[in-house]
């Protein structure tokens, strides 16, 4: 029993046009779960029930919850996701469509993984981790088993970094594959760069705070797994502000009229830049990775933080 489906691939035209560059987007926002986070939560859910879970809990800011909610019904398990005191309601309704229970706990994803620890022994059921455990990296490699399989090798692979699980799953593919040559860019904000400072400084770097709106994206630091790849895979790291990521989320759904997470949004910023990172790119796949809980009105209120901070600043 699969969760998560093969994604689309397509060229981009509107994107590829203004740069000179080859775009592809794999469309993991598709998912029936809204983003690639079911191919890691979905699989290591699968891994547990088969195991005997009664249940599973889970910390979230968003696309994660969603993915465990969705897991869990489709298994026939019930799931407590909690979340910060901040997580939006177009967050909240979607874990609640899908039959499961949102608890809200303190004002951070640490707090509210630490609560979602203590309710998987008060209640019985398996704690999942949604960044960190070798079953999750390997259900999320399967993206570049996807891209592999369609034949045609890119020399840059795009894709968003919080805390990490992505990155360290799409390097697992990479090995896997042999493309151990391709040079995948890990994107952030300035006020969302755990993953930048990791790999300037060849070491984690634990932050004491994030000051990006974009929650999904706002991890203290990068899980271990991803340094482990430093010698093996060609790791680089991008940063733009929070006002790019959202309109490149404008620009990408007049684009394609498909509406996505600003935490998408930064690996779509240095294509709509041309940033000098992609300055030796020629054939450049983008993970386009989804999210939850993001509306049109919602993209506007995250708009207007923006420009608002940028104006203070």
């Amino acid at each position: 029993m699969s969760l998560w489906m093969k994604t689309p691939l397509i060229e981009s035209v509107p994107l590829e046009l203004p740069i000179g560059k080859k775009i592809r987007l794999k469309l993991e926002n598709v998912q029936p779960a809204g983003s690639f986070k079911i191919r890691g939560i979905g699989a290591l859910c699968e891994y547990e029930a088969n195991r005997g879970a009664k249940g599973f809990t889970c910390a979230t800011t968003g696309s994660a919850g969603y993915a465990l909610a969705w897991a869990g019904r489709a298994l026939g398990l019930p799931a407590v996701v909690c979340a910060p005191d901040t997580m939006p309601p177009e967050s909240i309704r979607p874990i609640q469509l899908a039959g499961q229970t949102v608890e809200l706990a303190g004002n951070t994803w640490y707090d509210a993984d630490e609560r979602a620890t203590v309710l998987a022994q008060e209640l019985g059921y398996t704690h999942i981790s949604t960044n960190e455990h070798p079953v999750l990296w390997n259900g999320i490699s399967t993206i570049i088993d996807e891209l592999a399989a369609e034949g045609e090798k890119p020399d840059t692979i795009l894709c968003s970094v919080g805390s990490g699980g992505l990155i360290s799953g799409l390097c697992e593919g990479l090995l896997r594959n042999g493309w151990d040559d391709v040079r995948i860019v890990g994107c952030g904000t300035y006020g969302a760069d755990a993953y930048n400072l990791a790999v300037e400084a060849g070491k984690i770097i634990n932050k004491e705070t994030t000051t990006s709106i974009i929650p999904c994206i706002s991890a203290l630091h990068v899980i271990d797994h991803v340094m482990d790849f430093r010698s093996s895979v060609h790791l680089r790291s991008f940063i733009t502000t929070d006002l790019s990521a959202v309109s490149a989320c404008e620009r990408f759904l007049d684009d394609h009229r498909m509406l996505v997470d600003p935490s998408c949004g930064v690996a779509l910023a240095p294509v709509y830049e041309n940033a000098p990172i992609l300055r030796e790119s020629e054939n450049i796949v983008v993970v386009v990775c989804g999210g939850v809980g993001i509306t049109v009105e919602r993209l506007e209120r995250m708009k207007a933080l923006a420009v608002e901070r940028e104006r203070r600043a």
